[in-house]
C-alpha cells in the first residue's frame, strides 16, 4: 500500500477527484494549505495599499491505494490537475505499514 499526497491548484480538485474515482479508489482526504515555491506569490490591493500575497491557496489530496493500481492513480492525478503553467502542484508517494478502520477492525488492503 502507498500513501500519495497530491498538491494541487484549488479549481482542479474536481477534476482529480474523479479521475480517482473512475479508478476504483474509495476514498480520500482534502486539506485546504497554503504554500511558497516557484510560483512566488503576488501582489494585491486593498483599501489603496499594495501587499504581497506569499502564500498562495492550494488544496492537498490524500489517497492510501494499493500497489496495483499506484501508477495509474499518479498517472490520473497528473492529467487532472495539469495546466502547464507553473504551480500545478506536487505529488508525493510513501509508502504505508498498516491500515486499520476503527469501525470493523478490517486491516490493510481490506480497510482502504
Amino acid at each position: 500500500m502507498k500513501k500519495i499526497e497530491a498538491i494541487i491548484k484549488p479549481f482542479k480538485l474536481d477534476e482529480v477527484r474523479e479521475a480517482l474515482s473512475e479508478l476504483g479508489a474509495s476514498g480520500l482526504t482534502v486539506t485546504e494549505v497554503k504554500g511558497f515555491g516557484r510560483q512566488k506569490g503576488h501582489t494585491e490591493l486593498y483599501r489603496g495599499a499594495e501587499y504581497v500575497v506569499d502564500f498562495l491557496p492550494k488544496i492537498k489530496i490524500e489517497v492510501v491505494v494499493g500497489a496495483a493500481i499506484l501508477d495509474a492513480a499518479v498517472e490520473a492525478i497528473i492529467k487532472a490537475a495539469h495546466t502547464g503553467k507553473i504551480g500545478d502542484g506536487k505529488i508525493f508517494v510513501t509508502p504505508v505499514e498498516q491500515v486499520i478502520r476503527i469501525r470493523t477492525g478490517e486491516t490493510n488492503e481490506g480497510a482502504i
